[in-house]
């Protein structure tokens, strides 16, 4: 147990701030404040596939396979430091390449409480949820070179939002986290609103050491939101650009419901030479709505009930220093209910175009292998085949390396 607190306290200590020496002609590498890293993520990308197309859920946000051929994957830049004795901040921004253009979009800035006491933290700003194990990682601490599918399909990547955070670690001898969001409510899967604060998220952390080797982290959590208009990515097949298309959904509510384990394995609690971690996710997201599609001289809306539900195990063994091997599979399930429906177009083709055709299972196995010659460099080879639950299998080969420059902070458990 001691290890355990011991890993998330090293975690969540922000960088501490520092003074500057007096003038000697150079500056070293622990004078410069804020903290500043650059994450550089490159990529050669061979798939058979178009657009993500999964039957059955309304994708959204940054959903979608990665771009063909040689691109940049999610290049980040950070700063961080200490403010003062009270409070902390920090700024992530992604660069990224998309249809040609480079992107700067902003991932999270915010600012967190020190030394409350009593295990209080309050966050407020913009910053990836706490629901779930992996949405508050950044990408570049991920397994794999993608996202499971489950986050794709129900988050549209992940769940970013802006407004406030508290949690709350309790004094009792095994861990135990409380957490609580109220955001915006903006972010998919939920949409536009006009107060600006229909969100809400809680959830609860649990773990400890089962011995000197072994140790866990249980968690639950649960998201809802409602807002006025979610705009979805056009699901369409053959459209051309010119084509002016409509796909919304209207005066809607979501919520999400999942649970998360990890455990990780080392002998004698020395990760360095060899090491196991097994990881799974599992929710449930309902959603309702009205769901309404246009297309030229087609329309049609109807009254959208969803349920969608969707999970990934993965296991990632390291063999030897800096050698790693996984494999994840991710599933998903769907069950969405139509009525009733205006006839402004046939039924069959507003259920495609809309993304919410019917019952669906997509899955997916993927396989890597990755060497870490230091905590700075990884080099990773993945291959992936994924089947769309509608006789369609897309196979994904993918060459990555991530960089890390400058400042970079323990990763969390």
């Amino acid at each position: 147990m001691q290890r355990f607190i011991s890993v998330l306290t090293l975690c969540s200590v922000a960088v501490a701030p520092v003074a500057w020496a007096e003038s000697t002609g150079r500056i070293s590498g622990s004078e410069f404040n804020p903290a500043i890293s650059l994450i550089l993520d490159g990529r050669y990308v061979d798939r058979d596939a178009g657009e993500l197309e999964l039957p059955g859920f309304q994708l959204g946000g940054e959903s979608g396979f990665p771009g063909q051929g040689f691109t940049t994957g999610h290049n980040e830049l950070a700063l961080s430091a200490n403010i003062d004795d009270t409070f902390y901040g920090a700024l992530h921004a992604a660069v990224v390449q998309h249809d040609g253009e480079t992107k700067v979009e902003l991932e999270e800035a915010f600012i967190e409480t020190l030394g409350l006491g009593h295990g209080l933290t309050i966050k407020g700003g913009r910053f990836f949820s706490g629901i779930g194990y992996l949405n508050a990682i950044h990408a570049h601490a991920h397994d794999f070179a993608d996202r499971p599918l489950v986050y794709d399909a129900l988050f549209g990547g992940r769940l970013a939002d802006t407004g406030a955070q508290v949690r709350w670690v309790a004094p009792t001898e095994q861990y135990l986290n409380l957490g609580l969001e109220v955001t915006s409510g903006s972010a998919y899967p939920s949409g536009e609103n006009e107060s600006g604060n229909k969100g809400l998220g809680v959830f609860v952390k649990t773990g400890g050491d089962w011995d000197v080797s072994s140790s866990w982290q249980l968690g639950a959590s649960y998201y809802r939101a409602k807002f006025g208009k979610r705009e979805a990515g056009v699901h369409a097949h053959g459209h051309g650009e010119a084509d002016a298309v409509d796909n919304e959904l209207l005066n809607g509510e979501v919520d999400v419901a999942g649970v998360d384990f990890v455990y990780k394995w080392a002998p004698n609690g020395n990760a360095r030479n060899t090491n196991l971690k097994l990881q799974a996710e599992y929710f449930v997201r309902n959603e309702q709505g009205g769901a309404e599609f246009a297309e030229g001289e087609d329309r049609a809306k109807a009254d959208y009930d969803g349920r969608q539900t969707g999970f990934y195990a993965q296991a990632v063994y390291q063999f030897q220093p800096g050698w790693r091997v996984g494999l994840r599979y991710d599933r998903l399930g769907a069950k969405n209910t139509i009525a009733p429906f205006s006839e402004g177009m046939n039924l069959d083709e507003f259920l495609e175009e809309t993304g919410l055709g019917a019952e669906s299972n997509p899955n997916r196995t993927s396989l890597m292998l990755d060497y870490a010659p230091s905590h700075f460099s990884r080099i990773r080879l993945q291959y992936s085949q994924l089947d769309n639950g509608h006789d369609a299998r897309h196979d994904t080969m993918m060459l990555q390396y991530v960089m890390s420059l400058g400042s970079h902070g323990a990763h969390t458990f």
